[in-house]
C-alpha cells in the first residue's frame, strides 16, 4: 500500500526517521564519552542539544507516521501501528523528561544516563515494530510492476 503522507510517491515518515534516531544514538554515545570523562560538561551539553534535536526531529516525524497510521486498514498490522505510535511517543516523553532532569542535575548525573539507555532500547523495540510493518506487510511500499521482458512474455503465456 502506498503512503497517503509522500512527496513524488516517497512515503515522508521514513525520511525523517534517521534524524531523531542518529540523534538519539549520538545523544547516548556522548553521554558515555561524558562519564568515561568524570562527568565531562561538554560531552554532556552535547548530549543534551543532541537529545533536544531527537525530540523535535521525532515530532516531526510523527506527524506523517500518524496520516500513514490511519490509513491502514488490515486489524493486525493497525495494531502493530498502535504499538510502534505508543512506544514512540513513550520515547519522546521519556526524552523530554531526561531534558528535563538534566537543566537542574550535574554533568555525572546517573538517572539521566539510565533514562537515555531504556530510551535506546524502546526506541530499538519501536523500529523492529516499524520494520515489520514495512517488510513483512508491505505499509508504505507500493508494489512495484515488473516491466521486464520476461514478465511480459508470462503474461502472454498465461
Amino acid at each position: 500500500m502506498a503512503s497517503p503522507a509522500s512527496i513524488s510517491k516517497h512515503p515522508i515518515h521514513p525520511m525523517l526517521i534517521p534524524i531523531p534516531i542518529g540523534l538519539w544514538l549520538f545523544s547516548l554515545v556522548s553521554d558515555f564519552i561524558s562519564i568515561f570523562r568524570g562527568g565531562d560538561v561538554f560531552w554532556n551539553n552535547v548530549a543534551f542539544y543532541a537529545m533536544l534535536g531527537g525530540v523535535i526531529g521525532a515530532l516531526l516525524a510523527a506527524v506523517p507516521g500518524f496520516i500513514d497510521w490511519l490509513s491502514l486498514k488490515e486489524p493486525r498490522v493497525k495494531s502493530i501501528g498502535l504499538w510502534h505510535m505508543v512506544i514512540n511517543l513513550i520515547v519522546v516523553g521519556l526524552f523530554g523528561f531526561n531534558l528535563w532532569l538534566r537543566t537542574g542535575s550535574s554533568p555525572d548525573a546517573r538517572l539521566p544516563f539510565a533514562l537515555s539507555v531504556i530510551s535506546v532500547v524502546l526506541l530499538g523495540i519501536s523500529g523492529w515494530l516499524g520494520g515489520e510493518m514495512v517488510f513483512k506487510h508491505g505499509v508504505g511500499v507500493k508494489p512495484q510492476q515488473d516491466s521486464s521482458a520476461e514478465a511480459r512474455s508470462k503474461a502472454r503465456i498465461v
